[in-house]
Formats: structure tokens, sequence, C-alpha cells
């Protein structure tokens, strides 16, 4: 985490050894024409804009592993989380993003499915 940011930076490898313990969910931020492009296996979909409106959503029990494709709509959404309360501790922002998560052929699906 560093000073400024209220998360802490992962790169995807991170993010699938989380995901495989169980103690972590994917949070893909990205516009659903992304998505549908491909996203992580099992993801929750909450476009970067309903962030906001959705943090109950987000479940309370496990650390949020934020995604999109780049880093910066990820890092935003982190950002939003810890405004709205949640424990900067708990909150990840996965800076390479899903280009890269498909391109190292991690668990990836299409379209609608989960």
């Amino acid at each position: 985490m560093r000073p400024q940011e209220p998360f802490t930076r992962i790169k995807v490898e991170q993010a699938k050894a989380m995901l495989d313990r169980g103690k972590a969910v994917m949070i893909d931020v990205r516009r659903l024409d992304e998505w549908q492009s491909g996203h992580v296996k099992g993801a929750i979909h909450v476009p970067v804009d309903d962030v906001l409106a959705r943090v109950d959503e987000l479940p309370k029990d496990k650390d949020l592993l934020f995604i999109c494709q780049a880093g910066v709509r990820s890092a935003l959404a982190c950002e939003m989380a810890a405004a709205m309360g949640l424990p900067q501790e708990r909150l990840f922002n996965v800076e390479e993003g899903t280009p890269v998560w498909i391109e190292k052929k991690l668990p990836t699906s299409y379209k609608n499915d989960p």
C-alpha cells in the first residue's frame, strides 16, 4: 500500500493465488461490452460508475480484488470503496488488468457466463 493510496497494488498472479485460497472475490469494473469480451471466471461485474450505488452488494467477509483493463478504473473503484468505509487492508487493485489475466491463460469466462 502506498501512503497516498487506500489500497494495495497487486499483479494477476497474486490475485489468482488469493482467489484460489477462497478468501477473496474479483470485482470487474469495466463496461458491459468489455466484460462480455472476456473476464476473470467467477468475477462480479460492477461497472465503475455503479460502485458507489452498489457498494452494499460487495462481500463484507472477503478481500476485494478490483480489476479493469489497465488498472486505472479499478484504482478509482478501490478509492470509492475506501471512501464508503470499507477497510483499506481488504482493498486490492489488480494493476495489470484483464488483458494480462487472459494473456497468461488464467481462468476466463466470456459473454454472460460467470
